[in-house]
């Protein structure tokens, strides 16, 4: 006779991750038909950008969309970057939690291994057709369809044949329903347009269903600087990582293991550490049990640390975002700081760029295209964030800002634009779909003081602005009364009303004259560039 527990487990079997997120799409940002086509555009932009950069390329990217029925589009996405190997091409596009960045400790869009795999999954639940691939890596050129076998989470290469490429990079075709295009602020025009502003060395087109043609060339002629990659830092370790990393060393020592993989440890700080625990730092890293990694760690938190390499982050660039921001927002005055690199969890470095643009073209605009208020425009690793605003660390940190204190009445009705850029090794994101930031308080902090920095710069901007159209209307005023005045003057002294009349204008003219000079030194330049914040030589 079976018992509950036989009965109740004959059901039991093992899902592959692509069987998982088939069911669970909205953990991959395909939740909604707008935000599931703007998640496509999105993720293959991204490996695009990745691409062309680590190949040291001006990115040169065209995203065509077409409407091929009710909530049904396809979309292509063409780059010039290296292109794909034809060996890989499938596990690139095609395999969940595969890929070249999710093991490397540097910035990169992606993190994940999971963006342009999850795009052909989409295809393939959603049309039941594959993805159609074109590549020329300068050595080869061939085209293919791809599609995913689910259960296996493998990929599926099939028709196959080279062909010879006008282009090099690589183009990736898919067609998708339950979609939908929309000129929206969650929409794929607007995906690309912020793009194009957290990336000036990018050149992107977009073809949209209508046929309408938009194009953000580039502001800039030179890459970023290349992130390296560096080692871990002790202090954003865990005992589950530390066992893992030392169970995978070759190294024949703890103490050898401890100096080969993590950055900051020397023979002096491995003295220090033998002190603090209570076992033998000289045995294989094979044998390092959880207890003794706990103990590690705890001795990590109680040394002092150089702080961790900061070469592993790539921000925009205050210079950059400021003319990335005229070519595209074109408000009348920009206020930018990046601040100094920090870190989070002990041992992460990242790094807060914030801009705020008034007036001209910024802030949110209304279906009308009028003025609808300050607006908060989000970015992690340069990608912008168009989804899920409420729960992320940006818009927490820019909306406790007190804002009456920098001359912003009510930042809602105010044509103001916030930016914010966080770059790190890691993003702490609140989801797989990569659209919010987690609150993480040592990020929130910064990313205040960054933007309050920013704000000051604002701030003289619009005082200048007021007295200026308050002295403006003082001398509007008094010019008016000055033909009654000189009259009156004229009957008092006797001397002609036109003399006297000249003689007011002039007296007038002159010290306003002066007033205003002022102001436009003053207020008047599109810039505030600026950096704040101490690095600290200690992480502890």
């Amino acid at each position: 006779m079976e018992s509950i527990a036989d009965e109740l487990f004959k059901e039991f079997k093992e899902n592959s991750i692509a069987e998982f997120f088939r069911k669970n799409r909205q953990m991959l940002g395909y939740a909604g038909k707008v935000r599931s086509l703007t998640t496509i555009v999105h993720e293959y932009v991204t490996n695009s950008l990745d691409a062309t950069e680590e190949a040291r390329i001006l990115p040169e990217i065209r995203v065509e969309v077409r409407e091929m029925g009710e909530d049904r589009y396809s979309v292509l996405v063409r780059d010039n970057g290296p292109g794909i190997p034809k060996n890989i091409v499938g596990k690139a596009l095609a395999s969940i939690l595969a890929g070249t960045k999710f093991h490397r400790y540097m910035q990169q869009r992606g993190q994940q291994g999971i963006g342009a795999s999850s795009c052909t999954l989409f295809a393939q639940i959603t049309t039941g057709k594959p993805i159609h691939v074109r590549s020329s890596t300068g050595r080869e050129s061939y085209e293919c369809d791809i599609s995913i076998d689910i259960k296996a989470n493998k990929p599926v290469v099939s028709n196959t044949k080279d062909v010879s490429l006008e282009f090099r990079g690589l183009e990736v075709y898919g067609e998708f329903a339950d979609v939908k295009y929309e000129n929206s602020e969650h929409g794929i025009f607007e995906y690309i347009r912020r793009t194009a502003l957290a990336n000036p060395h990018a050149s992107i087109s977009l073809l949209d269903p209508t046929g309408k043609e938009y194009a953000f060339p580039r502001s800039v002629n030179t890459m970023p600087k290349k992130p390296k990659v560096v080692k871990p830092h002790p202090l954003g370790l865990e005992p589950g990582d530390l066992v893992e990393f030392a169970h995978r060393s070759e190294s024949r020592r703890i103490s050898s293991f401890l100096m080969d993989t993590f950055s900051r440890v020397s023979n002096t700080k491995i003295n220090e550490l033998r002190q603090l625990v209570n076992f033998d730092l000289s045995k294989s890293p094979k044998e390092l049990t959880w207890q003794e990694a706990e103990e590690l760690i705890k001795a990590f938190k109680s040394v002092k640390w150089v702080a961790p390499e900061f070469d592993s982050v790539s921000p925009i660039g205050g210079k950059y975002l400021e003319l990335a921001m005229k070519n595209i927002i074109n408000p009348e005055f920009i206020s930018v700081v990046e601040r100094k690199p920090k870190v989070f969890r002990g041992g992460i470095p990242f790094v807060v760029e914030a801009a705020i643009a008034y007036g001209g073209g910024a802030g949110r605009k209304s279906g009308e295209g009028e003025e609808a208020g300050g607006n908060i425009i989000r970015f992690a690793n340069k990608v912008p964030l168009l989804f899920d605003s409420s729960i992320c660390a940006i818009t927490y940190a820019v909306r406790s800002i007190d804002w009456k204190r920098y001359g912003i009445k009510d930042f809602e009705q105010e044509p103001v634009s916030v930016l914010v850029n966080v770059s790190s090794v890691f993003i702490p994101y609140s989801g797989v779909g990569k659209q919010a930031i987690a609150q993480e308080n040592t990020i929130i902090d910064e990313i205040k003081l960054a933007v309050m920095d920013a704000a000051r710069g604002i701030q003289r901007y619009i005082s200048n602005v007021r007295s200026r159209s308050l002295a403006e209307s003082k001398y509007k005023t008094i010019m008016r009364y000055i033909t009654q005045l000189s009259g009156d003057l004229s009957e008092l002294t006797g001397s002609k009303q036109e003399i006297l009349e000249e003689k007011l204008k002039r007296l007038v003219d002159t010290k306003y004259k002066k007033l205003f000079e002022t102001d436009e030194q003053s207020g008047s330049t599109q810039g505030g560039q600026g950096a704040s914040g101490d690095e600290s030589k200690e992480a502890s």
